[in-house]
């Protein structure tokens, strides 16, 4: 029968290959961005997934400052992180506290608030290490009087982001003398290229600014603390036609080469600590590029001309090879809108996520929860570029994985597990940190063999098998035995011990949480499969936790959000945050554990009684994944534009959460996998965008998508 569904998929999806291929280009220019006022939401990036700069409307990181509380300009790459210096001797252990789950001992590294120690310790191993912002370069303007003028000297702001070559152009006014600035990202290295063209650079009262922040040591880190000017150190000394910043924080080192393209020079001045400002000599148009390095490499950068013809290769190729969406034919008037959020999605995640290590949830803007990443979120920024036909985006960071199993290991040993336990709350070396909530999370644990799969798919041969098998393996293994005999049920059940995707309920007393259960039996599964492909006989313990596994909770003909929580739907506290109980049938398939006609009950029950104003940017997109898979594709379009703050999508393409995660990547990968699932459908559909209204309104071309699970 998988074998019929997959043939059917597969036929589908080369029945709606027939159709007329879609202008890649005119899709991408119709969705740039346009921005005509300082406004500190709407500030853009460019980037390559390892970096990204992000700019005002000077198109330079001019007024740092004044962007601070909105989308910050912030330099980021995937190298830059930091600890401070441990004078105290803290040690990991000093955060674990033991919890008597399942008849045993298990530690967990927890925010212990008493003893003192122990509470320092754990927002020690939070804090380090953590993201750095690299520098603020911006632009100095001199005004006719000698002044240097303020962003309100700053006139007929005219930003655009060129989606199709990745180029922010920018053009205003000082004192009616014409800007002109162009802004783009090497494809490869993290380097910014940068083209000025104005009358104002003869008269030589332009020059640009660097300025080397201190890490805030906080939550969020927007790249502006100048204030602890002797706790690093900063220089800068001539090189060919350029500058070298080198920049010191405790044994963090690393370099910035400012070098010109054109015939002229540059005069560095300092009068501040960190802070450099170099003179440009008199010409009619200047170029250069600003390259951020780990490791003193003093090679002469590329001019700006080919920077720039590296990227628009990098984004045409970017923009033809992938998948892609088409709306313009679509008569109903929400259609444009959910184009615009598509466009602005697949930027954004391009460049704030393909990397090599998963991404924080802010990307490379700027920090949040110190700049780490949280790998249950791996789903929502990584799920999508499979199925847009852009697998390799995805396992960029699939060899992070491997770097840090040992560490994933030892927490499954060290709380007396089999297999390996992932992180949530992670770094770069894969070093677990201390939470009180993300300690006691699971639904991270599938998503490698989600990963995997999603792989398979792509190249769905023996390479593919030996690269990923043996994670997939110790993944599920870990599944397996982490899975408690309940004697009374004669089932195995997840928990007590766990604190499911809503994080509403106490670790101590919650088991068996729908989504989870759901997704435990769909991996133990496909970790079969594994086995199987790879000429292996089954492995019998995984069998019987599959055969054994507790079902999904019912009451009064709805799902639970987790067996021990039969109050689900009175308990207001537990009708906000995530619904994940929608993820149940939504992220995953059917397989076997499911009634659909229960599942629609509890669909219409969270619809109607949800607190949709305390959710998260992907809690819609997922709801819409639900509703396609439930056959109702006007809920799952009315899901994608429900009007609640947390599914803001702002001009540049950013899903506004709050004052605190001003953007919120999790909510753009969300929409894309979503997008996928409503156009290509998934395993076993028949039905042409299965996801959409049939009622004429809704013309979606397709190509390049690949179905789901």
């Amino acid at each position: 029968m998988k074998a019929i569904n997959l043939l059917l998929s597969c036929l589908f999806f080369l029945s709606i290959q027939a159709q007329e291929k879609i202008d890649r280009k005119a899709l991408a220019k119709r969705n740039n961005v346009h921005v005509n006022q300082f406004d500190s939401l709407s500030s853009l990036s460019v980037g390559n997934g390892s970096f990204a700069f992000t700019v005002d409307a000077t198109g330079l990181q001019s007024f740092p400052k004044q962007y601070q509380s909105g989308i910050p300009l912030g330099t980021q790459s995937v190298w830059g992180w930091h600890s401070f210096k441990d004078t105290v001797g803290y040690r990991f252990e000093e955060t674990l506290r033991d919890y008597p789950f399942d008849g045993r001992k298990v530690s967990y590294g927890v925010q212990i608030k008493d003893p003192k120690r122990s509470l320092e310790a754990g927002n020690w191993f939070r804090q380090n290490p953590h993201r750095l912002q690299l520098g603020n370069l911006g632009f100095e303007f001199d005004k006719k009087d000698g002044t240097i003028a303020q962003i309100e000297d700053i006139k007929d702001v005219n930003q655009e982001l060129d989606l199709w070559t990745g180029v922010i152009k920018s053009s205003f006014t000082i004192e009616g003398e014409l800007v002109e600035v162009q802004t783009l990202v090497h494809p490869k290295q993290d380097m910014i290229a940068v083209k000025v063209k104005s009358t104002l650079l003869k008269e030589e009262r332009i020059h640009l600014k660097m300025v080397f922040p201190f890490p805030s040591n906080a939550f969020a880190d927007m790249g502006v603390d100048y204030t602890q000017a002797s706790k690093h150190y900063s220089r800068a000394s001539d090189y060919q036609k350029g500058v070298l910043f080198q920049h010191f924080l405790d044994s963090t080192r690393y370099f910035v080469y400012l070098q010109a393209s054109t015939n002229t020079y540059f005069q560095w001045t300092t009068q501040k600590e960190h802070e450099f400002v170099m003179g440009i000599g008199a010409t009619d148009e200047f170029s250069f590029t600003c390259h951020f390095q780990q490791k003193e490499r003093l090679s002469p950068s590329p001019d700006f001309a080919s920077v720039a013809q590296a990227n628009q290769e990098a984004w045409q190729g970017f923009w033809t090879k992938g998948a892609a969406v088409d709306f313009s034919n679509c008569k109903d008037p929400r259609a444009k809108e959910i184009e615009r959020r598509i466009m602005l999605s697949l930027y954004l995640t391009k460049i704030q996520c393909a990397n090599s290590q998963p991404p924080q949830e802010t990307g490379l803007t700027y920090n949040s929860w110190f700049g780490k990443p949280h790998l249950e979120m791996h789903w929502w920024h990584g799920v999508h570029f499979p199925l847009w036909n852009r697998a390799e985006l995805l396992e960029k960071s699939m060899g992070w994985y491997q770097d840090v199993a040992p560490m994933a290991f030892a927490i499954a040993k060290r709380q007396g597990y089999k297999g390996l336990r992932w992180q949530k709350m992670t770094d770069p070396k894969g070093a677990e940190a201390p939470s009180s909530v993300g300690a006691f999370l699971i639904w991270q644990q599938p998503h490698y063999i989600s990963f995997a799969e999603l792989l398979y798919r792509k190249n769905p041969n023996a390479t593919t098998l030996k690269k990923y098998r043996d994670l997939v393996f110790a993944t599920a293994d870990f599944m397996a035995d982490y899975a408690s005999w309940n004697p009374t049920t004669k089932k195995y059940q997840l928990g007590k011990g766990l604190i499911p995707a809503q994080e509403r309920f106490k670790p101590e007393e919650t088991f068996n949480p729908s989504y989870e259960l759901a997704y435990w039996d769909w991996a133990l599964k496909t970790a079969q499969d594994w086995r199987i492909r790879s000429g292996m006989k089954r492995n019998t313990t995984w069998d019987s936790v599959i055969k054994f596994l507790s079902p999904l909770p019912v009451q009064d003909q709805v799902y639970l959000s987790t067996e021990s929580a039969k109050d689900s739907y009175t308990n207001p506290v537990f009708l906000t945050d995530h619904p994940s109980v929608l993820g149940t049938f939504g992220m995953l398939p059917n397989k076997g554990m499911l009634d659909t006609s229960i599942m629609r009950n509890t669909f219409n029950l969270v619809w109607n009684k949800w607190d949709w104003k305390d959710t998260w940017g992907w809690d819609f997109p997922m709801t819409a994944m639900s509703a396609t898979r439930l056959g109702m594709p006007e809920k799952a379009v009315e899901a994608l534009l429900m009007p609640i703050k947390t599914n803001t999508y702002l001009i540049n393409g950013h899903n506004y959460q709050d004052a605190r995660l001003r953007l919120y990547l999790p909510g753009n990968g969300g929409l894309l996998t979503a997008i996928a699932i409503m156009c290509a459908g998934y395993d076993g559909n028949k039905i042409k965008n299965p996801g959409f209204p049939k009622d004429g309104n809704w013309d979606v071309r397709w190509e390049g998508l690949q179905p789901f699970f």
